[in-house]
């Protein structure tokens, strides 16, 4: 996660969306740089909200835009199933050595995934938040000349990150009958994806309301 004071941006890094090429090019530009542990730089909308907004605003003066990356659902577990194929996991219980891909995404679709598809959501990562707090600018993975063009705008410097963290290429073919079942368990994920416009435009869904608390007997 990357902090531009003086751009009054935010950018959000979701994992599998290239986001390590762009924090480190560019990093020497940002106010703030979280590069560890993975659990704060990849923050998702909610933890951003409870821990770094508050201090954010507070120190910088009001809110900032959050801009953020999404990958077709799809493309996006191929990257992750290609990812945790590497040979230094290789008896590891995220290793997804041995599975094809149609196990994979099968095993993600369960109600409990075992650890080598436990990989989230990225609809749940981007999820706006009762506070406000919600993704202003998304773009779509694919879209990287529209990013690159808007984060140079934005900061007033080139934009061209080297490639990063590149998974091999593997044959990522999926049955009818498990892209039905992801497709039908991941709508959220795929309506986000769909609806995204030129320039990082999209509709932020309204933020869901805690569930009431079970009345005390």
């Amino acid at each position: 996660m990357l902090v531009f004071s003086k751009a009054r941006l935010v950018l959000l890094s979701v994992p599998k969306t290239g986001s390590t090429a762009y924090e480190t090019a560019l990093a020497p530009h940002a106010a703030i740089a979280v590069s560890a542990p993975p659990e704060l730089k990849h923050a998702p909308v909610f933890r951003y909200n409870r821990f770094f907004r508050p201090m954010i605003e507070r120190f910088f003066d009001g809110p900032f835009d959050i801009v953020a990356v999404m990958r077709e659902p799809r493309d996006w577990l191929g990257s992750w199933y290609r990812y945790r194929q590497r040979p230094e996991l290789a008896g590891h219980t995220n290793s997804t050595q041995g599975l094809s891909f149609d196990d994979f995404v099968s095993a993600y679709c369960t109600g409990e995934p075992p650890a080598c598809a436990r990989v989230g959501s990225q609809a749940k990562f981007l999820e706006p938040q009762r506070s406000g707090a919600h993704v202003t600018h998304l773009f779509r993975y694919e879209d990287q000349p529209g990013l690159r063009s808007f984060l140079a705008a934005r900061l007033g410097v080139a934009v061209d990150p080297a490639p990063l963290n590149r998974s091999p290429a593997l044959p990522l073919g999926l049955s009818p009958r498990i892209e039905t079942r992801l497709r039908r368990k991941y709508a959220e994920d795929f309506t986000l994806w769909s609806g995204i416009g030129a320039g990082g435009a999209y509709t932020p869904q309204p933020a869901r309301a805690k569930p009431e608390p079970d009345a005390q007997t």
